[in-house]
C-alpha cells in the first residue's frame, strides 16, 4: 500500500554554545550505548520488532545511560529497525555472513516529544540534562527551501536526526503532510490518463517507459572508489584518518545527490513530454529482497530517487504512484507470457513464448507502467481509457499501440 504522505527533509545548522555542544556529545554517547545495549539483547534471542525490543531492553538502557525516557524508546526502536535490516539480508542469502549492528556513528534520533520547533526560528531538544534552546542557522532570505516547510502549517515535523561531522552539527529535520485528496481523485474519474512507467535496477539505476536509460555505472565506480579509500583510512586508525573518512563521506553523499537531481529532472522532463498525468514505480518495500545484499547503495539511491521525483512531480501537477513488482521482470508486455526463462541475463529478455525480444529493464519498465493502467481499468468509476507512454505513442487496452503525431 502507498505511503499517504509526501515526505521531505529540511537541512540546517543549530547555533549552540560551548556548553550547549558538551550537553549534546554526552546525549550522542549515551544514545550510542542505549542502541548497542539494545542491539545486543534483540540480537541474542532473535528480536527485531519495536514494542517487543522496547519492552525487554527499556530498563537495562535506563539504568545504564543517562537519557530520558522517550530518548530510550526512541534507541530501542532505532536498534529494532536495524536488526530488521539484517534479518530481511539473511533471508535473501543464508550463505550471506551478517554481523550485529553497532552504533557508532555520530547522530541521535528527535522527534515531536523530545524536539520543538518555535515560530521564532528557535528549536528546544532534550539532552541528557535539561533541554537546551537555541538559534536555527536558517537562510535570511525567506525563500530559501526550508521556510516551505516550517512556514506552512500544512507540513508536520516528524522524526528528525541531529549529527556531528567535524565539530559542527546539522539537524535533518522530518516533514510530513497528507496527499492532495484531488490527486486520489484524478486517479479514479480522469479521462484517458497518460502513465509514464519507471523501472529501479542496478546495470540502469532507472528506466521509462519512454526508453530513457539512467546508468548507475558511474555511481557504482564512484561508490567502489570511495570505498577503497575509506577501507585504506580506517586501518590507519589516526585522528586525522577519521576526520578524513567523515569528509570523504559527504563528498560522496553530494555527488550521489547530485547525480539522483539530475536523473530526476530528466524523469519528469519525460512525464512532461508525453503529456504524463502519472509516474508509475514498483513499491520500494519489494526493492530489498530483489537487490543482492552488497547493493545498498542501490538501495539508498532508488529511496532518494523516488523522493527527488515526488517532491518535483507535486510541483508539476503530476502524480507518483506505486504498484507490487512481482513479474515485471520476468512478463513479457508483448504477449503477457511470464516466466523465469524470459529473463535470459540481468539486461536481455528474450520471451519464451512469442520470441519478444527487448532491454529487460525496459521490460521492466513497460510492465510497472502498465501495471497502473490495468489498476485504473478495474475502477468501477472509470470514465476514460488509460494509456501507457513509450518511446513513440502509447499503448491502451482497447485501441492498441497509437504512434504520436
Amino acid at each position: 500500500m502507498a505511503d499517504d504522505y509526501l515526505r521531505r527533509t529540511a537541512v540546517t545548522r543549530p547555533k549552540l554554545t560551548s556548553e550547549q555542544q558538551q550537553l549534546l556529545d554526552s546525549t550522542i554517547q549515551e544514545w550510542q550505548t542505549a542502541c548497542n545495549i539494545s542491539s545486543q539483547i534483540g540480537w541474542g534471542i532473535g528480536e527485531t520488532r519495536k514494542t517487543s525490543l522496547q519492552d525487554l531492553a527499556y530498563d537495562e538502557v535506563r539504568e545504564k545511560t543517562r537519557l530520558r525516557s522517550q530518548h530510550v524508546i526512541l534507541a530501542t526502536h532505532q536498534a529494532a529497525a536495524a536488526l530488521s535490516g539484517v534479518e530481511e539480508i539473511e533471508d535473501l542469502d543464508e550463505n550471506y555472513k551478517t554481523s550485529r549492528p553497532e552504533f557508532t556513528a555520530d547522530t541521535i534520533k528527535y522527534d515531536t516529544r523530545t524536539m520543538t520547533l518555535f515560530d521564532d526560528g528557535t528549536v528546544s531538544l532534550t539532552t541528557v540534562d535539561d533541554r537546551i534552546r537555541c538559534d536555527l542557522a536558517l537562510p535570511e532570505d525567506e525563500d530559501g527551501y526550508q521556510h516551505q516547510y516550517l512556514d506552512d502549517e500544512d507540513w508536520e515535523l516528524t522524526e528528525s536526526t541531529l549529527s556531528r561531522r567535524n565539530d559542527d552539527y546539522y539537524l535533518h529535520l522530518g516533514f510530513r503532510k497528507r496527499k492532495p485528496e484531488k490527486k486520489i481523485k484524478q486517479q479514479n474519474d480522469a479521462e484517458d490518463r497518460t502513465v509514464l512507467g519507471v523501472d529501479l535496477g542496478i546495470v540502469n539505476i532507472a528506466t521509462t517507459s519512454t526508453a530513457y536509460f539512467a546508468s548507475g555505472r558511474e555511481l557504482r565506480h564512484r561508490h567502489r572508489q570511495f570505498q577503497k579509500i575509506r577501507g585504506s583510512l580506517q586501518q590507519t586508525g589516526t585522528q586525522s584518518a577519521h576526520r578524513t573518512v567523515q569528509q570523504m563521506s559527504g563528498r560522496e553523499s553530494r555527488y550521489v545527490r547530485d547525480s539522483l537531481h539530475q536523473v530526476a529532472n530528466r524523469i519528469i522532463e519525460e512525464a512532461l513530454t508525453h503529456d504524463c498525468e502519472y509516474i508509475a514505480f514498483e513499491n520500494l518495500r519489494h526493492i530489498r529482497k530483489r537487490t543482492p545484499p552488497v547493493k545498498d547503495l542501490h538501495q539508498w539511491a532508488h529511496r532518494q530517487l523516488v523522493d527527488l521525483v515526488e517532491y518535483k512531480a507535486e510541483k508539476e501537477r503530476i502524480s507518483v504512484e506505486f504498484v507490487s513488482p512481482k513479474d515485471t521482470s520476468r512478463r513479457c508486455p508483448e504477449c503477457g507470457h511470464t516466466s523465469e526463462g524470459n529473463r535470459v541475463t540481468q539486461s536481455e529478455f528474450e520471451c519464451e513464448s512469442c520470441g519478444s525480444t527487448a532491454n529487460a529493464d525496459y521490460v521492466g519498465a513497460k510492465n510497472v507502467g502498465w501495471r497502473f493502467v490495468r489498476r485504473g481499468l478495474q475502477s468501477s468509476r472509470r470514465t476514460g481509457d488509460s494509456q501507457l507512454a513509450l518511446k513513440s505513442g502509447t499503448v491502451t487496452s482497447t485501441r492498441g499501440f497509437v504512434p504520436s503525431d
